[in-house]
């Protein structure tokens, strides 16, 4: 299985999202045969560019028919439905578009029903959110992150006018994403771009720790001076990325709740997906005894557990940032002592075993049950477990 982590330092649009994909090695010809299969009045060119001298793979999808189609819901989800693609294609991709006529009938008043689409609507559009599925199908894609989202700036010209960047659609599809505004003053991100991105993507986070095997260039349509308009999608072993490995600390002084109801939270906090949560006392301003909160957890859990202290806690303030950490790789096994499983949590470094641990609490069951000191307990468990390893 592998990982795709888009980084839209220069924004993201379908047919940047396209070259993007078929770079990392996808087969052009089955591509566009399967795009064929749609049967849409559409040619597909697929060819090398360059934008601001780096090179990037350029997909133009001109559509060979002079009226301006505008389509509802329920038009998309026939030529979806009847397209020969796979369940999970076809999934996706009306996930992309559900997603796209939702903001669509926010930002004009309508109703999803009656709701219709202009450019993303169209035949390229539809080209460019299936092959987007289909490719990541091909590539056995099961994980998409990104970077926080570059949106550019100025103006953009519509089939409503003349609208800010974000265009409407693309601003409504984005909430609760992270982006920002830079270099350009252009549409970076198309309100297709930003369907595709926010309905794939788990999360979005600046570039993090990770190993990957290729990177693949799409070109934008626009060759800015100074500036490569490229999508660039970093794709690797989902098993060799491991955002996880920075993390975020989470801090809040307390001195005005009740030690039970903080002493609560950290299960609380642990269950909602800390990766550990402790209690430290403190002396704070006009030496008032108080209690520090600490959480450390991965940067898609910060929002849920951000929450989880304003509401579990008094806390009206909290603060955090990254840190980094080093985890020794780790294993679990399961022994028996005394006809009772205990289990064994391992530690290696440097490919060594430098720690055996018994799970306490299966010591605490096993010594309680069997009516033996839970020392004993222990150290039978890990005689049993060395027994096991030299066997």
């Amino acid at each position: 299985m592998k990982y795709a982590y888009f980084d839209a330092s220069s924004g993201i649009s379908g047919d940047m999202t396209l070259g993007a994909l078929l770079d990392l090695g996808a087969d052009v010809e089955v591509f566009i045969k399967k795009m064929g299969s749609l049967n849409l009045p559409v040619e597909i060119d697929i060819k090398e560019t360059q934008r601001s001298s780096l090179r990037a793979l350029k997909v133009d999808v001109s559509v060979q028919r002079k009226e301006n189609i505008a389509r509802k819901w329920a038009d998309i989800e026939k030529i979806i439905e009847k397209s020969l693609f796979s369940a999970t294609v076809k999934n996706k991709a009306s996930l992309i578009f559900k997603n796209l006529f939702k903001a669509e009938a926010k930002v004009h008043g309508s109703d999803f029903a009656s709701a219709h689409l202009h450019e993303a609507g169209a035949d390229d559009a539809i080209i460019d959110i299936v092959g987007t599925c289909f490719l990541a199908e091909q590539l056995d894609i099961q994980e998409f992150h990104s970077s926080p989202l570059n949106l550019g700036g100025g103006h953009v010209q519509a089939a409503h006018g003349i609208l800010p960047v974000p265009a409407p659609a693309a601003a409504e599809l984005l909430k609760t994403i992270p982006v920002y505004s830079a270099h350009i003053k252009e549409e970076l991100v198309t309100p297709t771009g930003a369907a595709i991105i926010i309905s794939l993507a788990k999360d979005f986070s600046p570039f993090p720790e990770l190993s990957y095997e290729k990177i693949g260039c799409g070109a934008g349509g626009r060759d800015f001076k100074g500036f490569p308009n490229v999508l660039r999608v970093f794709y690797g072993d989902v098993r060799e990325h491991q955002p996880g490995k920075k993390i975020f600390q989470i801090e809040a002084n307390i001195d005005d709740s009740n030690p039970q109801i903080i002493a609560a939270f950290l299960e609380k906090a642990l269950k909602k997906g800390a990766l550990d949560a402790f209690l430290t006392p403190v002396v704070m301003k006009k030496n008032r005894l108080a209690t520090k909160l600490t959480i450390l957890a991965e940067f898609n859990k910060i929002d849920s557990l951000t929450a989880l202290v304003f509401k579990e806690t008094s806390s009206i303030g909290l603060r955090y940032f990254p840190v980094n950490r080093q985890v020794l790789k780790r294993k679990k096994l399961n022994v028996k002592v005394m006809g009772e499983t205990i289990s064994i949590k391992t530690a290696e470094f440097e490919g060594k075993l430098i720690n055996i641990q018994p799970e306490f609490s299966d010591c605490k069951k096993a010594a309680g049950k069997k009516g033996v000191p839970l020392k004993t307990i222990m150290e039978m468990a890990i005689n049993e477990f060395s027994s096991i390893k030299k066997g």
